[in-house]
Order: structure tokens, then sequence, then C-alpha cells
């Protein structure tokens, strides 16, 4: 036997691993050795396709730059300005975001953080100088360790986190301000530094308001519309495939593991729907600061019920992850298993995903309608599958068919992969009127340790076969069930059947999770009832 598994072990794993070095040293020359201009080119052109806005952006920032420096290059401005209208320059590119709301937002931390340090610096120079020539420079340098020590640590407190940037601001302004201004007038400085970031920060606002503006609401309610499809798109994907798949073409664990899944594109996009929280909420942050636009007409917004909406949504994409992962399980249903309850596991996903569908389609129209109808539908389609799963509950306990009194001439149903290969020649080689029924009656009389002679071939040849086969689950081999002195044992049909019932089991699992995922649904239309009266959609009935 250990000769055997040491066999097996030798003669797959090299070829597996021959086969993968040419693609690897293919792929590594590729990607080292060249670099293809028209390559790059077309993967920019297709990042700024993806997301027109980006464009726009980028645009946005050089001509507010450039407006900035029309300042500096023509004489008549420097003259008047001179140059600290290079803090004008400095202002635009720090404070220009992507969104208006973010711009505000950093606009309002560059402003307050620019007139408290000026304030606190002419406070602090005005001391210095009623001290003396030689206390002068000792109370700047302590101030200026002072001003660093408390605006780093203030900056790390839990809700002063948003406002880091204005922290940051102060620290450098104050530190520019006093040690510019030691050598000539403080309050000067001051004066010249605070205008040359006004005059900045009011073209930076102005240029991204008025030259096409990129709304923060606007992204967070696409964004939210589009999760909400995403997560439909996903769970029907997986269903489809988890009905579809008969094993025939399922590849190792270990493999699937490591595969990005290109045939699920949907699946890849939920996976990114999950991670969306930190986006929510930034964009949620930004778009408080923004003045009411489009069709966001009023104040005070509720932009945070979108964040709600999309923590529901991401609550129910748990459970697609989770059907997912039992489709991609090592321990598979039977397939004629799994279509025993296709019609209802069919309904019911194709219920939940309209039902999910509609949700986002009225978000995205800004319109309110009741949703109890297809509510309704969905948990009539969850309880019939709930219901048809405890009538034939016998199928994912026993071999998949009710008990009869002989079975030689009936195919044992399909277990995941390899173990379904496995009891299906068990099933051919091994009937209960040959093999099993002589063995019970030949050990009577054959002392134990010894086959029974009439069927050396055929058990030898039996072995031989099986052994050539690496069961999914358990990772052992058939010939496992051999004892150590050759003698076939006896518990090898119940054992089988234990392994098929375990992996018939799995379709318990998807079939739980699916309807799991219909009872998350009920929070999700609360979720978004609550969203469209504080935001005010426009009431349609149903």
């Amino acid at each position: 036997m250990n000769g055997k598994k040491g066999s097996s072990i030798e003669i797959c794993n090299p070829s597996a691993t021959k086969a993968k070095q040419p693609d690897g040293g293919k792929n590594s020359g590729k990607g080292e050795g060249s670099f293809s201009c028209t390559v790059w080119i077309r993967n920019v052109w297709e990042f700024a396709k993806e997301d027109t806005n980006r464009v726009t952006f980028s645009l946005k920032v050089g001509l507010a730059v450039l407006l900035v420096s029309l300042l500096i290059l023509f004489r008549a401005p420097y003259e008047l300005f001179g140059t600290n209208i290079i803090w004008s320059i400095l202002t635009v590119a720090i404070m220009f975001e992507y969104t208006v709301g973010a711009t505000f937002n950093r606009g309002f931390n560059r402003a307050l953080g620019s007139l408290l340090a000026g304030i606190l610096a002419i406070g602090v120079a005005q001391t210095a100088l009623c001290s003396g020539r030689v206390a002068e420079p000792i109370i700047i340098g302590a101030s200026i360790f002072l001003v660093g020590t408390l605006t780093s640590f203030m900056k790390l407190w839990p809700s002063l986190v948003p406002y880091e940037y204005g922290f940051r601001v102060i620290l450098f302004t104050y530190c520019l301000i006093i040690v510019s201004g030691y050598r000539g007038n403080p309050i000067r400085t001051c004066i010249n530094r605070l205008y040359s970031i006004a005059i900045g920060a009011a073209v930076a606002v102005l240029v991204n308001v008025l030259v096409f503006p990129i709304w923060a609401g606007e992204q967070l309610h696409n964004e939210l519309v589009k999760n909400f499809n995403i997560v439909a798109d996903s769970l029907e994907e997986c269903v489809r495939k988890y009905l579809k798949d008969d094993g025939s073409e399922h590849p190792e664990f270990s493999k699937t593991l490591a595969d990005e899944f290109s045939d699920e594109p949907a699946y890849r996009k939920c996976r990114t729907t999950l991670n969306s929280s930190a986006i929510l909420e930034n964009l949620a942050n930004s778009a408080k600061w923004e003045p009411p636009h489009g069709r966001f007409r009023h104040f005070f917004y509720p932009w945070s019920e979108y964040v709600k909406v999309g923590a529901v949504l991401r609550y129910c994409a748990y459970e697609v992850m989770a059907l997912h992962g039992v489709l991609h399980s090592e321990i598979q249903a039977p397939y004629n298993l799994r279509i025993t309850f296709q019609s209802e596991i069919q309904d019911a996903t194709n219920q939940a995903a309209e039902l999910i569908r509609s949700l986002g389609k009225d978000i995205c129209n800004m319109k309110r309608s009741l949703k109890t109808s297809l509510l309704k539908r969905v948990h009539s389609s969850a309880e019939r599958l709930q219901q048809a799963v405890d009538l034939h509950s016998y199928l994912l306990t026993s071999l998949g068919v009710e008990p009869q009194a002989d079975n030689s001439s009936k195919p044992l149903p399909k277990l995941s992969h390899a173990l379904s290969s496995a009891l299906y020649d068990v099933q051919i080689d091994i009937d209960s009127n040959s093999l099993e029924r002589s063995l019970n009656q030949e050990n009577q009389y054959t002392p134990s340790g010894t086959l029974p002679q009439a069927q050396p071939e055929s058990y030898h040849e039996l072995m031989r076969k099986q052994s050539r086969r690496l069961h999914s689950w358990p990772s052992r081999e058939v010939d496992t069930f051999q004892e150590e002195d050759g003698v076939l044992n006896t518990d090898f049909l119940p054992r089988m059947k234990a392994l098929e019932s375990t992996a018939a089991l799995s379709l318990a699992t998807f079939t739980s999770l699916l309807i799991e995922f219909v009872a998350r649904l009920d929070h999700l239309v609360e979720a978004v009832d609550d969203l469209s009266k504080l935001a005010k959609f426009k009431h349609e009935g149903l």
C-alpha cells in the first residue's frame, strides 16, 4: 500500500510541474523583456474610457493651475502680489479633489487651519518680540515644538480624524510664518500668505464647481445602484452554474483556491462590493459638503442612509459569497440530486434577484413603491424550497434513492467527482448477487486472513482500478478500505454510503444559505424604505 501511494505521487506531481514550467517561462519573458508602446496606449485608453470623469478631473486640475500661474507669468499681477503668489499654486495643487464635496471639505480644512495658524503665529511673534533678543528665539523654538507635538497628537484622536488635513495645515503654515517672519515683519508675512492662499482656494472651488462638476452625491447614488445589480447578477450566476455543473470538469481543490474565476465575471464584481464600505463612507462624507444640486435639491440630504443601505446590501452579499464557496467546495452533492430540487432553487433565485433589481431601480429613479407583493412571492418560493427539502429529506441521508429490495440494476448516484466514479465501478463489479453475497457465504467456511478462491482475479482487478483514483474527499486512495492482510473489508459499502451521504449534505448547505439570503432581504427592503422616506422620493403605488 505504501508503495502504491509513493509511486502515484512520483508519477503525477512531476508531470504537473513540468506542464507549468513552459507557461511560466513564456509569461515571465514577456513581462520582463519587452515593452510595447501600443499596449501601454491601449491600456491608458481603456482606463480613461472606463470612467470619463477621470479625464475631466485631470483637465480641470491643469486649468486651475494654469489660471493661478498666469498671476506670475504676467508682469502686472506679479508686481502686485510678488513671489507670495506661489502659495496660490501650492493651494490649488493640494486642495483640488476629484469631487466637489471633497474639494469643499479640503478647502474648509485649509482655510480654517491657515487662519488659526496665522492668528497663533502673530500672537507668539509679538510675545517673542516683547521678550527681548535673547528670549525671542527660545520662545519661537519652544512654540514650534509645542505646536508640532499637539497637532500631531490631536489628528490621531478618533473623532478628529476627518480633520487630519486641517491639523497638518496648522503645523506647516505656522512654522513657515513664524520662521520667515523672524527676520522681518510677522504681521505682513502672515497677511501675504493668507491672501495668496485665498486666491488659490477661490480658483480651485470655482473651476471645480463651474467646469463640468463631479458631484460626490451623484457618485454615491450611482455606486449604490450598481451594487444592487451586481449582487443580483452574482446570485443568478452562482445558482445557474451550481445547477448546470455535473462535476465532469471540476478542477482540483488546490487549483480552485488559486483560480481567479475568469468564467464568473459577476462574482469578481461581487468581491469588490464587499470592499465598498470605505468608498461609500468617503463619498457620503464628501456629499455632506455639497450644496443642493441636480436631483438632490433640498438641504440636509440623508447621505448617511445610503451608507446604511450599502451595509445591509453587503450583509446579503455575504450569503452570495457563501453560496459561491459551496459551488467550489471539495465535497459536492451528486448532480442527479441537485436537479431534483432544480425548479424550487431556480424559482427562489429568480424571485430574489427580481426583488433586488427592483429595489435598485427604485433608488435609481428616486421613486418609492411598495414591495409587498414581490416580497410575498420571494417568501413563497423560499417556503416551497424548504418544503421540498423536508419532503425529500431522505435523499440527503441515504444513497439518494428510496430503499428497494434489489438495487443492482440501478447505478448509484454520482458522488463528488472521483468518489462518484469509484462508487459506480464498485456497484458494477461488486453487486449484491456476486461478490458481497459470496463473501458472506464463503467467510463461514474460509479461515480469516484468506480470500475466497472463486473470486481472486476480479477482486485484484477491482483494487488495481480503484488504486489509480484519488478521492476528492476523504483524501485517501480506495485501497485504504482494504485490510493489511489482504482481506476485503466487509464494511466497504456501508462506509462508501456514509461518504455519499456526507456529499449529499452539501446540497442541504446550499439550500439553507439560499433561504437565509431570502430572509435577509426583509432588512434590505426596510432599509430602502427608510431611505426613500428621508430622501423624499416620489411615491408610486403598485
